[in-house]
């Protein structure tokens, strides 16, 4: 069953870049929330599952445009080295060495 949308879920394609990860989190956690309304389902641990899945696709996308360089990723990042590498294992990050299209 596709659950209803509301305002903040019509971003459309080309506002995108207009749109900050602010409002796009927002829609998506709207969205997640409207659906557990409808299927009564129990929530725990939101707040880490949120975490994780930004983190996690944060710190895949810098390693992939750092080319793999995790000194320069955590650079980018602002954390240390060790920290991003205890964060690569902790989320089974594959680290590849070179950018898709580049």
């Amino acid at each position: 069953m596709v659950p209803s949308l509301n305002n903040s879920d019509h971003l459309l394609v080309a506002n995108l870049q207009s749109v900050s990860l602010e409002k796009l989190v927002k829609s998506k956690l709207e969205v997640l929330f409207q659906q557990q309304k409808e299927t009564q389902v129990e929530m725990n641990g939101l707040h880490s599952f949120v975490i994780e899945q930004v983190e996690k696709a944060l710190i895949e996308l810098t390693l992939l445009n750092c080319r793999g360089n995790q000194l320069r990723a955590a650079q980018w990042l602002g954390i240390n080295r060790n920290t991003l590498k205890k964060k690569i294992d902790t989320y089974k990050i594959r680290v590849r060495t070179s950018r898709i299209n580049a």
